[in-house]
């Protein structure tokens, strides 16, 4: 359960800003979503490849 202090004189949009950042930084939504389907462990892992590659392209290029 997440827990929010509002300190005194904060907006309200402030507050609610800081409960987002908390909860996406949980991952709850994030994991409920990978749930609803299944994907099968030969795919994911091709997902993950080609998110590292493309991951590893963009610090070679920021390098050059």
């Amino acid at each position: 359960m997440l827990i929010i202090n509002i300190k005194e004189n904060e907006s309200i949009d402030k507050a609610l800003k800081r409960f987002k950042k908390k909860f996406e930084k949980t991952g709850v939504l994030k994991s409920l979503r990978a749930r609803t389907a299944f994907t099968k462990p030969s795919v994911k892992r091709r997902s993950e490849i080609i998110h590292a590659s493309y991951i590893q392209k963009l610090y070679e290029k920021d390098n050059y």
